[in-house]
């Protein structure tokens, strides 16, 4: 990932807002949600949330369909492992942690 891309996200999950949307969307899982029901779930607005919805999107760390007359947001997992991956990548020396483990202190000694 580059570092812009990294910079972007992190940029759009540097909201309260739209940091509850994405966990909302990872908790759903790959199928989504459909905007009117993240609306509710959160008590958002829907101007408001097709806008954070939108910079989510712009960031790469949602995706979006047509199921009919709804559109239905799902999180990018793949992106959101690049960026975890991002981040963590220099934390044990070069080597990467184990997929199911945080980077702790010592953690790669």
């Amino acid at each position: 990932m580059e570092s812009a891309t990294a910079v972007t996200a992190l940029a759009a999950l540097a909201h309260d807002r739209r940091l509850a949307v994405f966990r909302t969307l990872v908790v759903a899982g790959a199928d989504g949600l459909a905007a009117g029901h993240i609306a509710q779930a959160l008590a958002v607005p829907p101007s408001s949330l097709s806008h954070h919805l939108g910079l989510l999107e712009q960031a790469g760390l949602v995706q979006v369909r047509r199921a009919g007359r709804s559109l239905i947001y799902a999180a990018d997992f793949a992106a959101m492992r690049a960026l975890i991956d991002f981040l963590t990548e220099d934390c044990c020396r070069g080597l990467a942690p184990p997929a199911e483990s945080a980077c702790q202190p010592g953690a790669c000694q």
